[in-house]
């Protein structure tokens, strides 16, 4: 497992957990992030915000959210 930070674009994965207080679980979970769910990180640069594409929404997370996402990532 690795979070959403670790990994380069074009990678993809399932979300597997999400691990924050209850704040940031429901933001989570209200934009579609749950686990089960595929995403695909569409770009993640040092120091910029990671942005994905996940149920046909593209999603901005601060990296700081983003290491809170814990992926399965696909081979």
């Amino acid at each position: 497992m690795e979070n959403i930070t670790k990994l380069k674009r074009g990678e993809r994965g399932i979300v597997a957990r999400l691990d924050g207080d209850a704040r940031f679980l429901s933001r989570i979970t209200a934009i579609g992030l749950t686990p089960g769910c595929p995403v695909e990180i569409l770009r993640s640069e040092k120091r910029q915000p990671v942005l994905l594409y996940s149920r046909d929404t593209m999603i901005a997370l601060s990296r700081r959210e983003g290491e809170k996402i814990m992926l399965e990532v696909s081979a």
